[in-house]
């Protein structure tokens, strides 16, 4: 080799790692992005007699302005742990461009409708991130045998439901169903299913972990047969702590919410690492308009065990070819101890953003 070329590759190189860099790291709080969104409150109208549950599954429809939402029966699950009863509510709701509910289904059928997806046949998939077993007592002693939920890799003794994603017709009828009834762990699956997506191919992709010792993404064949996982409980380049969203962009490029982590790490979908993004936040929720618009949503910072100071909750928006940030909406609860603003995040094709909120229980339309 000759002494010209060898400065060209360093050169190369380090342009190369520079470009990674620069394009994927921010330790700086982006807090100051103008906000050109309205919010709109009570635009989605509930039947008579029944309340907004906490919701963070919301998507648009094939048509591009109907919006779907899996909500939580009025509460924070559809299980009542004190009595072992499913609620006889329906959790899958379909609202028209009017904010009318016009479908609804899966009665007794999710405990904790958490991610949701709409393929381009217009079904609609939906993750069950919990199980009916029963909760020790907070401060309690785990039962012998029993570790404690939060160093587990699969669900607790006793489940019996809860741990799968469904994929339904647009009508409500079941097509699909992945994982077993109660969860599993390796080599089954799942434990805390967060989300799903269904690529251009007809590949889904689930992401699992949302506490336990597991934190990772699988990927299955159209047909739901399990091809390979990759990601791992960590901090590190690949690593998760907790998966909380999928987003894909029109390059086909995975956008992986590593909630925990305060970042967003991006891979091929053969699970390579391309890249990884801290400057959306702490992404709850992540979504890729046709336009390659990315929508974050943050509704953990500086109140969830006040992780990620100097950050403030709200709705990132920004590029997701470049990763430059360029609107923000802000939460208007300023100081709050828990879950605030929206959680899952969804834009139609008129460009409305929609919020879905798992503390106060609702979900917000923001209009330009």
């Amino acid at each position: 080799m000759s002494r010209a070329v060898v400065p060209t590759i360093v050169a190369v190189t380090a342009l190369c790692l520079f470009t990674w860099s620069a394009g994927a790291q921010t330790t700086e709080p982006t807090n100051t992005a103008p906000n050109p969104y309205k919010t709109v409150e009570g635009f989605f109208r509930m039947p008579e007699g029944r309340t907004w549950g906490s919701t963070s599954a919301v998507e648009i429809d094939r048509d591009g302005r109907s919006v779907w939402v899996g909500e939580r029966c009025g509460a924070n699950a559809c299980l009542d742990r004190a009595t072992g009863q499913m609620s006889n509510l329906s959790s899958i709701l379909k609202f028209d461009a009017s904010g009318t509910l016009v479908t609804s289904f899966g009665q007794g059928m999710l405990i904790f409708p958490h991610g949701m997806h709409v393929d381009r046949d217009g079904n609609v998939w939906v993750t069950d991130g919990q199980d009916d077993a029963a909760q020790p007592a907070r401060g309690a002693t785990p039962a012998p045998g029993q570790a404690p939920a939060a160093s587990r890799f699969g669900p607790l003794p006793g489940s019996t439901r809860g741990h799968q994603v469904f994929k339904f017709s647009p009508d409500g009828k079941l097509l699909m169903t992945l994982g077993k009834p109660g969860g599993a762990a390796d080599p089954d699956f799942f434990y805390q299913p967060n989300d799903v997506l269904v690529a251009p191919s007809g590949e889904i992709f689930v992401s699992e972990g949302h506490g336990g010792a597991n934190a990772r993404v699988l990927k299955f064949t159209r047909d739901g047969k399990l091809i390979k996982t990759f990601g791992k409980k960590g901090s590190g380049p690949g690593e998760m702590e907790h998966p909380h969203a999928l987003a894909m962009d029109s390059r086909g490029r995975l956008f992986v919410g590593d909630r925990a982590n305060n970042r967003i790490q991006i891979f091929d979908q053969e699970g390579t690492l391309l890249d990884t993004w801290s400057q959306f936040s702490r992404p709850s929720g992540v979504y890729i308009d046709r336009q390659d618009m990315l929508y974050v949503a943050d509704s953990e910072s500086e109140s969830v065990s006040r992780n990620h100071d100097g950050w403030k909750r709200g709705i990132r928006i920004g590029s997701a070819k470049d990763g430059k940030v360029l609107y923000f909406i802000p939460d208007p609860v300023e100081k709050t101890t828990g879950t605030s603003a929206a959680e899952g995040v969804a834009v139609d094709a008129q460009g409305n953003v929609y919020g879905a909120e798992v503390g106060p229980r609702s979900v917000k339309k923001y209009v330009r």
